[in-house]
């Protein structure tokens, strides 16, 4: 796809937003917080990092992107759409009955989903095993996985880094969208798990910390990740829920309840 400069990926990532809100908001339904605090990263994979085709879906050569946190299917959708994979205008069908835009993605329904996700904890190991049968094919494809930090609290989550880890796969580079926020608290006040970068290093990942919603820096960190062989990277994503909307900004309210018409509004009015 064509490179986008960084004022027209922002531009790309205030579009979506504004599909979260409008989507989550139509439905009554959905999971806005999240969806907002991955805004960035998607943007960065979709228009910038990713080598894909959406005149051709099952691409071989494609790389893939598996997004753990299914829960935030509004922020994946949002982007397939504007990347040309379906008609944007098929946003507004999202999780109406029959819709192929369910609340989790389902790789059966929807042309660009990867993996159907939503049991969380395990897209970590999807991607995995997608990144071996890379090294079996003797291909040069990457997998990209999003995970949540809510995740991290999934022995699933820990049992697939060590595995990754010890056939030193490559070519597999996770995101930790770190938003502090899971569907009942602060992760601190459920299941503490920091330091986290600290526990990947241990687990013998690459790892990197960046602010996830400065799309430079993605960009830049990604671009060394590529660069490391023999060894999966992480990078954990410093985020906000319910970024770019200000009352939805650190309010773990909006894990998992729509924006009112009223809201809609005004953060269609804030993100103009």
């Amino acid at each position: 796809m064509e490179k986008l400069s960084i004022e027209q990926l922002k531009q790309k990532a205030r579009l979506i937003r504004r599909h979260i809100v409008e989507m989550t908001g139509a439905a009554a339904s959905g999971h806005p917080g999240g969806s907002l605090s991955a805004t960035e990263i998607l943007v960065a994979l979709y228009f910038d990092l990713m080598n894909h085709n959406p005149q051709d879906p099952q691409w071989p050569d494609r790389d893939r992107l598996v997004l753990s946190k299914g829960h935030a299917s509004p922020a994946l959708y949002a982007a397939l759409a504007e990347a040309g994979y379906f008609d944007p205008k098929t946003l507004k069908d999202f999780r109406k009955l029959g819709s192929p835009l369910q609340g989790h993605p389902d790789r059966r329904k929807l042309p660009g989903v990867e993996a159907s996700t939503g049991s969380l904890g395990q897209g970590l190991s999807i991607g995995i095993g997608m990144a071996l049968a890379r090294r079996l094919d003797q291909k040069n494809y990457y997998t990209y996985v999003i995970t949540s930090d809510g995740e991290l609290n999934e022995g699933q989550t820990w049992e697939a880094a060590a595995m990754a880890a010890h056939h030193k796969v490559d070519h597999l580079i996770a995101f930790l969208d770190d938003n502090k926020f899971q569907l009942d608290d602060a992760t601190e006040n459920i299941c503490d798990m920091r330091p986290v970068a600290d526990k990947w290093k241990a687990f013998r990942w690459r790892t990197f910390e960046i602010d996830g919603h400065d799309l430079k820096e993605i960009l830049k960190t990604v671009e060394k990740a590529k660069k490391i062989k023999g060894q999966p990277v992480i990078i954990i994503a410093h985020t906000v829920k319910g970024k770019g909307v200000s009352f939805m900004e650190g309010n773990n309210a909006f894990h998992g309840v729509a924006p009112t018409e009223e809201q809609v509004q005004k953060a269609l009015k804030e993100l103009e």
